[in-house]
């Protein structure tokens, strides 16, 4: 199976294993698929929490009405006896005025409040914008992966590939290419270099010239501590 590494700009969003021979055509509504649900789920529990806080949605045209507007155009939440939280409710007003303020007991939100957290987990890095399936593109390596042609068109035979595609709208062109190097590598090297820099300052102000043995002052130092090639000695023992 091929892995993706699906990505939304460049904020990465889930993994998809999926065969070679699959045709793209079928593979990018799929993982629209995925990412919109993902999207459902996030919304779901933003409205659970709201239940665990303050109960039930009123009925639309109840909401953001204060008690006296109620009073006055007589209007009934027909939800409210049917819709009673399992082990009572407590009352805990709704100050927007979305809810019926019947929320349930202390035991029961945390039930709520932990279901939520367990789904968030597994949608961490949601996107915030919805994809329509027909609208569906994948991009990989600067290139538009045609709906016409198989994965494995792209990425070969090897059924244990791991790729980064990138996920648009159609029309919406190339998303941006990956960074060559990581941004824990780009850290790395701007200390290296600021360090550099710091005992280049503090030798100028000496007047030494012994730093030309220092390992600091070796071009390839950073080199080979990428390469893991670092303290190497050549020579007999």
């Amino acid at each position: 199976m091929v892995r993706l590494h699906v990505k939304r700009g460049g904020e990465s969003q889930f993994l998809l294993e999926t065969p070679g021979s699959a045709r793209l055509a079928e593979l990018a509504p799929l993982a629209a698929r995925i990412h919109n649900g993902r999207l459902k789920v996030q919304r779901l529990c933003s409205e659970m929490e709201e239940l665990a806080e303050h109960g039930i949605s009123l009925p639309y045209n109840m909401q953001g009405l204060a008690d006296e507007q109620i009073q006055e155009l007589k209007l009934k939440d027909e939800w409210a006896e049917k819709c009673v939280p399992s082990g009572g409710s407590v009352f805990r007003k709704d100050e927007m005025g979305r809810r019926n303020g019947f929320a349930p007991n202390e035991k029961m939100q945390q039930v709520i409040k932990k279901t939520v957290e367990e789904a968030k987990a597994l949608i961490s890095k949601a996107g915030t914008e919805v994809i329509k399936e027909s609208e569906a593109q994948l991009w990989w390596a600067g290139k538009q992966l045609e709906e016409t042609k198989l994965l494995s068109d792209y990425v070969g035979k090897n059924e244990k590939t791991t790729i980064i595609v990138k996920i648009q709208k159609k029309g919406q062109g190339a998303p941006g290419r990956e960074p060559v190097i990581s941004h824990e590598e780009q850290k790395e090297m701007m200390l290296y270099y600021y360090r550099k820099q710091e005992e280049l300052k503090k030798l100028e102000e000496e007047d030494d010239d012994s730093f030309l043995n220092a390992e600091w002052a070796d071009n390839h130092a950073l080199k080979r501590q990428f390469h893991g090639v670092k303290d190497i000695k050549w020579g007999p023992r």
